[in-house]
């Protein structure tokens, strides 16, 4: 009630002055003002929202009638309607609060009053005249007004399906003011500019586009209701392998076998692009047997960090006249044919669990990394055996067996398992010996080697062997 209280006056307090008689008697039957802005007219998208802020004091046109709303707003621009959206809050008048701040250019009152609040640093010093970026603008609005202000309508959604990577795919760890970004679309002042969500972070921002935010911030009857379906935000349904496989585009065509960087390069470039073959060109007569056997030997066991994706078994042919190499990966567990059937069909079992896990609320989107792979390591453990009668063919080798069948061994516990936390997103990897492999995962930050086949050869579940530090796991096999 306090939060409610508290919008409606804001949005009220300058209303009877702005539809005075004699303003009614210039609009329309309606009552409303009639648009002092040639550019600004009844059926315009943005029609209702420059007109409140208008309305309220808060927006101003380029020219005394013209708004450009499908021109840039400038970061000054920007500024300026926060400054005067704040003041209305405090004050009841949209300019009272920059007036008490004295400055030669006409933004700078206006900067120096959020920076008196601490809405706004030092991070747009000598940006002001440029055009804005949606990102700013996000954090510019999401710090205007005090954030208890809004309720998170959306909140659910948006952090299941951001959580998931299934909606705002075009905001991620490295974009600026992502917080901010994702608080509008939790308070329902940001819906995206596609039905996933997205948000073109590094595009600038329209005039119209900052006037329709603004609104939605001081009137909550503006706000959206995201029509996002929960189900799809925390469902991976339809993600392939290659999507599991992060990649800059980098690639080497001629990478020394001890060049592990590039090698790694290579192979995330190939299986990124759902391909099971590299093309390697080397200097005529450089290449000898010796130099293709070290070539194979870093490139499978490259392979090897990337278990799930089920290869494990490398051809390769080459000319040493032409210095052209050619690697083919495989699996000594499928036939040729069959190789492509087991991989979708292992997914498609991992993408069950997964979706499981979140329609149980067994995983949520504010659990941590850890917990996240805490919980997926319990129920492998569960749902799974060690295969004794394993041989070198069996399918045991597999994540596949350890959804289909309940069992496997090393390699086919570590497969699913790491198969389980790239669908959350949770970078991870392998550590092999010749004898034993399990998870290397980044949690939280934090770099935990894992064992699911050794916590599961008991009755109960063995959690000593989850999240150990690098020097307790190989301890274990030197």
């Amino acid at each position: 009630m306090k939060r409610r209280f508290l919008i409606l006056t804001l949005v009220a307090l300058l209303l009877p002055a702005a539809l005075s008689p004699a303003a009614r008697a210039a609009g329309g039957e309606d009552g409303r003002r009639a648009s002092p802005f040639a550019d600004v007219a009844p059926g315009d998208w943005y029609y209702e929202d420059v007109m409140a802020l208008y309305e309220l004091g808060l927006a101003s046109g380029q020219r005394t009638d013209r708004f450009a709303p499908e021109e840039e707003i400038t970061v000054g621009e920007a500024l300026a309607l926060a400054a005067r959206l704040r003041s209305l809050h405090m004050y009841g008048d949209s300019e009272i609060g920059p007036l008490a701040f004295p400055g030669e250019l006409w933004y700078e009152p206006y900067v120096s009053f959020l920076q008196s609040l601490g809405s706004i640093g030092l991070e747009f010093e000598g940006a002001y005249t440029r055009p804005a970026l949606r990102a700013e603008a996000a954090h510019i609005l999401a710090n205007a007004l005090p954030q208890d202000l809004f309720a998170p309508i959306n909140r659910e959604l948006v952090v299941t399906g951001y959580a998931n990577r299934n909606y705002i795919t075009d905001v991620d760890d490295y974009t600026p003011y992502r917080e901010d970004i994702l608080l509008l679309y939790q308070w329902g002042i940001l819906s995206g500019v596609d039905e996933t969500g997205s948000f073109a972070p590094g595009d600038t921002i329209l005039r119209g586009q900052m006037a329709s935010m603004a609104a939605r911030l001081i009137n909550e009857n503006l706000r959206i209701p995201l029509p996002w379906r929960l189900d799809a935000a925390y469902s991976r349904a339809g993600i392939s392998m290659a999507e599991l496989v992060t990649s800059d585009g980098s690639f080497y065509s001629a990478p020394s076998p001890e060049d592990a960087a590039a090698i790694d390069a290579d192979v995330r470039y190939m299986l990124s692009r759902g391909e099971r073959e590299l093309f390697l060109q080397y200097e005529p007569g450089q290449l000898t047997p010796q130099t293709i056997d070290r070539l194979k030997e870093a490139f499978l066991l490259t392979a090897r960090l990337y278990v799930e994706q089920g290869y494990n078994k490398l051809q390769c042919s080459y000319s040493v006249k032409t210095g052209f190499v050619t690697m083919a990966f495989s699996s000594s567990l499928y036939e040729e044919e069959l190789i492509d059937f087991y991989r979708e069909a292992t997914m498609d079992y991992a993408v069950q669990v997964h979706d499981a896990m979140w329609a149980d609320k067994l995983i949520t989107a504010d659990m941590s990394d850890y917990d996240k792979a805490l919980t997926y390591f319990t129920w492998l453990c569960n749902h799974c055996r060690y295969d004794f009668a394993s041989t070198d063919a069996s399918m045991s080798h597999s994540g596949y067996r350890v959804f289909a069948e309940g069992a496997a061994v090393c390699d086919g516990y570590t497969a699913a398992y790491n198969l389980l936390l790239k669908l959350e997103g949770i970078a991870c990897s392998t550590y092999s010996t010749d004898s034993h492999i399990w998870t290397v995962a980044e949690l939280d930050g934090t770099v935990c080697h894992i064992d699911t086949t050794w916590g599961d050869q008991t009755d109960a579940v063995a959690y000593r062997f989850f999240a150990m530090s690098p020097e307790e796991a190989v301890a274990r096999f030197p």
